[in-house]
């Protein structure tokens, strides 16, 4: 009955390691997608400013409490304002950022098919 008892706990706390591994993975990729509004170069991740190190903290107790990483992103936008994510997202103030890559490109290949048409008459 003992060995019983040690193996379900054995395998209870192999449970609790691989929540904790999930969380520290999450923790990692939602730190990653938020910039360090004091260095702004940097990911909150990789800055080791006072802010950042807030916000890692302020992530990891999110975590606990049980918000997602969608609720996480929502709080910190209705906080800090979009500015913090690296990843915005696609709203009527950002239509240009999102459709300017695609623009320069048909733009682009007209031109290009032009100068071919033109050099071949």
């Amino acid at each position: 009955m003992k060995f019983l008892r040690y193996i379900s706990i054995f395998f209870l706390l192999l449970n609790f390691n691989h929540v904790n591994a999930q969380d520290q993975e999450l923790h990692k990729k939602i730190t990653k997608n938020l910039r360090c509004l004091i260095c702004q170069g940097q990911s909150v991740y990789d800055s080791d400013t006072e802010f950042a190190n807030s916000l890692k903290i302020l992530v990891k107790k999110k975590l606990t409490d049980g918000f997602d990483e969608q609720q996480i992103y929502n709080y910190l936008n209705d906080k800090y304002g979009e500015w913090i994510l690296y990843d915005t997202r696609f709203n009527k103030n950002t239509y240009f950022l999102w459709l300017l890559p695609l623009l320069i490109f048909i733009i682009g290949g007209m031109l290009v098919f032009k100068l071919f048409n033109i050099r071949k008459n």
